[in-house]
């Protein structure tokens, strides 16, 4: 059975008070390898160390909770450095290593990074302290100006240093390790052993031990990583659009390639009605802050940010990553995918491609370990229904307030005592559900209309051939079938058919009435098809779960 944290005898009493409240529980794999290393060496057997782990893992308290046991309060010179490449992850850094130390009253820890008021900065570092988090530039800064004092560090921490160099900081990094005492504990940190990790362990550290957890380089395990597909450039948004309308309750980030493109597209979304902001690196600290706060708080459904000014972004609950553009490096997708799934919770990392970018996707899903499943953008109809069932989910769970609705219902029931059952249903529906009718009710397939890059799914006009030639055929000439997926697990009736093509692939096979339902679905094909149907859907995968289907009649 996994041991907890209390249980390992880690830390003192008011670490473990601080964990208790923040619902630390039980450490995840990297810490329960980092953190013993880290305590139960001495001071003469410190080694430095390079630790690599998916993103979403806990690396933060993996050196954190340790550093802050471990330092000597009666010092007041900083002893713990940690070092980052962007302020995002700095402000988290340190609002982390704050919860940790929570109940420690003695101990002190401090923020330095640009975007804000440098005197504030300098004030704090007058005073006792014990830990100290930054990025390149503003640290450079405060040493220049003799404010900052790195002489008696014990512990250096480079967290994303592989980052670090590839925002081209290589000569900031060289200045700042000169400052530093040469007998120290150097510890490095990231998701992925990129091409600057060996760069920054020959140039920095001494000797490291390497601790990995999972694979190098290779996506996390709860995160299902899907495509869509679409032929042209001037296609992507209203692919989005659609992917955003077919997951309703989605709370995400949408990566960009460039500052322009993610103020564009947030720009398109709040014009389309949804909430949603960009994070870019020309943002004041002021302007960063509010936007991530609004999105921490859920008060926006999109953050639509570059991968420099998402870095480090740890929020929980993300439930979807959307590629805008695929990046160019696979430790890139690794980073931007790990936003999602994190602390033991599943994700969904979406990627909009074009039909030129199939090759690419492949040579991504070499690297990483992990498939990439192809949904089709779905249709208009396909978005209404969802749409509308997701808001009957949400009629039915309602909790209401007895006492608060009760004082209205009688004036409520006289305004609608004209209205029978169907027509109320239909009005209260409408005004949840007539934006979607309206925008799609002349929307047109935007999937690109040929076979994908394994030949398995059939083109648009293939599809409508099958549903159309299904009508020439007598009920009793079809069997039901029934499937352990439905519109929860975004499976559209075109989705449907794409799965039976990618199994079966017969164009002999007719396909009669298809209902999607919450978490399965029913459909009907000839008689004569079932069982090349059960064979073939059962040696498939839907979003990285395997499919289960049987007989109904």
């Amino acid at each position: 059975m996994k041991k907890t944290f209390k249980e390992y005898n880690f830390f003192n009493s008011s670490i473990l008070k601080a964990l208790e409240k923040i619902g630390f529980q039980y450490p995840t794999p990297i810490q329960e390898k980092i953190i013993p290393l880290l305590l139960s060496l001495g001071e003469e057997e410190e080694r430095d160390v390079i630790a690599l782990s998916q993103t979403g893992t806990g690396k933060t308290a993996a050196f954190g909770l340790p550093i802050i046991q471990k330092i000597d309060y009666n010092i007041t010179n900083p002893q713990a450095f940690v070092l980052c490449p962007t302020r995002e992850l700095c402000i988290q850094i340190t609002r982390d290593l704050c919860r940790f130390s929570k109940f420690l009253s003695s101990i002190k820890i401090i923020s330095l990074y640009g975007g804000v008021n440098i005197d504030s900065q300098i004030k704090l570092l007058k005073n006792k302290t014990h830990i100290i988090i930054g990025t390149p530039g503003r640290v450079i800064d405060l040493i220049k100006r003799k404010e900052l004092h790195l002489a008696k560090i014990k512990y250096l921490i480079l967290d994303e240093a592989d980052e670090m160099l590839n925002m081209g900081f290589k000569e900031e990094l060289d200045y700042i390790i000169k400052m530093l005492p040469k007998k120290r504990q150097s510890l490095l940190f990231s998701a992925t052993m990129s091409k600057y990790m060996n760069v920054i362990a020959h140039t920095y550290l001494t000797d490291p031990l390497e601790i990995i957890t999972g694979k190098k380089n290779i996506g996390a395990d709860d995160v299902k990583h899907i495509y869509y597909m679409v032929n042209h450039i001037s296609k992507k948004y209203l692919a989005l659009k659609r992917i955003v309308d077919i997951n309703p309750g989605i709370y995400g980030i949408i990566f960009c390639s460039t500052k322009k493109e993610t103020k564009e597209i947030a720009e398109y979304l709040i014009k389309d009605g949804y909430n949603a902001d960009a994070l870019y690196g020309d943002l004041s600290q002021t302007q960063r802050e509010l936007v991530m706060n609004k999105f921490r708080n859920k008060n926006l459904q999109f953050l639509v940010a570059t991968d420099v000014a998402a870095r480090g972004i740890d929020i929980h609950n993300i439930t979807h990553v959307i590629n805008y553009n695929l990046p160019k490096e696979s430790d890139i997708y690794v980073h931007r995918s790990g936003r999602t799934g994190r602390a033991g919770k599943s994700g969904i990392s979406i990627s909009i491609i074009q039909t030129k970018e199939s090759k690419n996707l492949k040579e991504f899903e070499r690297k990483i370990g992990k498939n990439f499943d192809r949904i089709m953008v779905p249709s208009g109809k396909e978005i209404c229904e969802k749409q509308l069932f997701y808001f009957i989910e949400k009629v039915k769970k309602v909790v209401v307030d007895e006492k608060l609705i009760n004082n209205f219902l009688p004036g409520i029931q006289k305004n609608l005592e004209f209205f029978d059952k169907e027509e109320l249903i239909k009005r209260f529906s409408w005004i949840e559900f007539n934006r979607f009718i309206n925008y799609y009710k002349n929307s047109k397939d935007i999937n690109p209309i040929h076979n994908n890059r394994n030949n398995n799914f059939r083109n648009n006009n293939f599809r409508k051939k099958i549903l159309s030639r299904s009508k020439k055929f007598k009920k009793e000439s079809f069997s039901k079938l029934f499937l352990n997926r439905g519109f929860k697990d975004n499976l559209t009736k075109m989705g449907l058919i794409n799965l039976i093509n990618q199994a079966v692939n017969d164009s002999r096979i007719h396909i009669g009435h298809i209902e999607i339902l919450s978490n399965s679905s029913l459909f009907e094909v000839e008689k004569r098809f079932r069982k090349k149907i059960l064979i073939g859907m059962s040696r498939i995968n839907h979003l990285g779960r395997p499919i289960n289907i049987e007989i109904k009649n």
